[in-house]
């Protein structure tokens, strides 16, 4: 079967969709409660992003056939590690998804001549998102790469207007007086919130994850990678100060849509519909692509034995029919069991279950580039690439909370050990 390959320029769409989705439409409602010095949290997210894009990106150039992470985590670490690796990131990434389909309703529902309190609905239209996207993904990865760049086009024009204009309306005493609202020192509120900040540069390893789709990859992933992040974390940081100079920050607490709240003060009542819409739009072509990346990671890991074998199963255009309704199905089920209040709230619960997940992935990563390979020996570069990647993920785990942490260890041990009772030998 010959499925056709993406380009570099639908590929950097993909990365780059993939990290400015949710966490840039949501987040400044999120952090609105800490006040502005959250933007150190931003800067330090971005370093410890760099840091952890360089290594998966010079993972790629070694891999050139990279598939999933255990393709450069057995050679180095063993089938077990590698086990642990592709599955924690399998697991997270269609956790994560819920986190987006949240994001998405939660600026659709401005929309609609609805409640979007009521919880009812916001079931309702998370799930008749995720289902949607699932139906998307069945038309193969082009069809999705394709949606998705229409989405990063058509979702970002009018959030690119709010970013531009909104600096003459910006006022630097309100900016100032939400510096820190917290009482607690500066340095303790930037290492408290580096965990949900980080989640919105997850996805800058997507491009690596689904490089057995990408044309060149030891070329083309690199570039997306990296050039993904350090636009993303500009983004992040502008508009992080942007909203909390024009709105006060009790009151981007309190909303589901902060960019349509800025878009009205800056525009009239009429922009905040225009924003709402086209992050409504950005969102949910965020959501299919990470279900993309969900179907792909969860075929491979069954091509290695690590899931079932229908999971590896390909339609004719390359869609992953099998892993991608298994993906949907959990979503629904997720969807119900986080169901909060607020849409901020279910939102800071679902990324609290992801984030810790993807970072122990992330440290297989490091250990790999440390330890080196078979016929491949660990040179000066690839120590300090992989020693970084190590010391960035021991910061986000140190700065995480210990029900995070103890939830993370606890699923990590206990896929391990099912591993070792039922799927430890090779497929």
């Amino acid at each position: 079967m010959t499925v056709r390959k993406i380009g570099p320029v639908l590929a950097t769409f993909v990365v780059a969709n993939n990290m400015i989705g949710s966490g840039f439409f949501l987040l400044p409602a999120s952090l609105a409660g800490q006040g502005g010095v959250t933007a150190l949290s931003w800067l330090l997210g971005t370093v410890i992003a760099v840091v952890l894009g360089a290594a998966f990106a010079r993972l790629a150039r070694d891999h050139p056939r990279l598939d999933c992470p255990d393709d450069y985590v057995q050679p180095a670490l063993g089938r077990d590690m590698g086990f642990l690796a592709t599955s924690l990131y399998w697991a997270a990434s269609w956790m994560g998804n819920n986190a987006i389909a949240v994001a998405a309703f939660g600026y659709l529902v401005t929309l609609l001549p609805i409640d979007g309190g009521d919880a009812g609905w916001r079931i309702a239209g998370q799930l008749a998102l995720i289902w949607l996207m699932f139906a998307v993904n069945l038309l193969g990865p082009r069809k999705v790469a394709a949606f998705q760049s229409f989405c990063v086009v058509f979702g970002l024009l009018p959030v690119a207007a709010v970013l531009v204009g909104g600096w003459t309306h910006f006022d630097p005493g309100l900016y100032s007086a939400a510096w820190n609202v917290t009482g607690r020192p500066d340095l303790a509120v930037v290492l408290s919130n580096l965990a949900p900040v980080f989640w919105a540069f997850v996805g800058l390893e997507t491009g690596a994850m689904v490089a057995g789709i990408v044309r060149d990859p030891d070329r083309n992933v690199p570039r997306a990678t990296l050039g993904g992040i350090l636009l993303a974390g500009l983004v992040y940081l502008l508009s992080s100060v942007l909203v909390m100079g024009i709105v006060p920050a009790a009151e981007l607490a309190a909303s589901s849509a902060p960019f349509a709240l800025v878009a009205a003060r800056i525009f009239g009542p009429w922009a905040a519909a225009a924003v709402a819409a086209a992050a409504a739009l950005k969102a949910t072509g965020t959501l299919g692509g990470w279900m993309l990346v969900s179907g792909e990671s969860g075929a491979r890991a069954a091509m290695r034995g690590y899931l079932p074998a229908r999971f590896g199963r390909m339609l004719d255009n390359g869609a992953a029919g099998w892993g991608l309704l298994f993906v949907a199905t959990a979503m629904s089920v997720i969807a119900i069991l986080t169901l909060a209040p607020t849409v901020s709230r279910q939102f800071e619960i679902i990324i609290g279950m992801v984030v810790l997940l993807v970072v122990l992935a992330y440290v297989a990563a490091g250990l790999s580039l440390l330890v080196g390979a078979p016929g491949r020996r660990s040179g000066p570069r690839e120590r300090l690439l992989g020693l970084g990647a190590l010391l960035a993920c021991g910061l986000l785990i140190f700065s995480s909370p210990a029900w995070m942490i103890g939830g993370a260890l606890a699923v990590t041990l206990l896929a391990w050990l099912l591993f070792r009772a039922f799927g430890a030998r090779p497929a």
